[in-house]
């Protein structure tokens, strides 16, 4: 069975747009070797990181959206952690998008007035 997963991994600010676009395609092939489908890559740039990691103060942000068996994620991860262009990645599963039924409306109680008796 297959999940949406979404990955985002922050690239040294170092790199240049060749090294940056080698990383993308060695992590996509990565990923589909392991029965990835439906990847979408995003290039977010080369941003300030909130704090310092590793002695980098700017990072290039990558996001990628994929599907994937739950075994391919550690092989994935394993290599991220045990790369020097990696500084930092974080890999999310989403969430089912469930179709929810329409809600019926309620039907709002009528208020019903009570008349006195007349006197006579």
């Amino acid at each position: 069975m297959t999940t949406s997963y979404e990955t985002m991994y922050i690239l040294r600010p170092d790199l240049g747009d060749e090294q940056v676009e080698q990383a993308i395609t060695k992590y996509q092939n990565l990923l589909r070797d392991q029965g990835a489908q439906d990847m979408q890559i995003q290039n977010r740039g080369k941003r300030r990181l909130a704090y310092e990691i590793k002695k980098h103060r700017d990072g290039i942000y990558i996001q990628l959206n994929y599907t994937a068996p739950a075994t391919a994620i550690a092989p994935f991860e394993r290599a991220m952690r045990l790369s020097e262009e990696v500084i930092r990645y974080l890999t999310v599963k989403q969430e089912a998008e469930e179709e929810k039924p329409p809600k019926e409306e309620k039907e709002k109680p009528t208020k019903v007035t009570a008349t006195a008796p007349a006197t006579v």
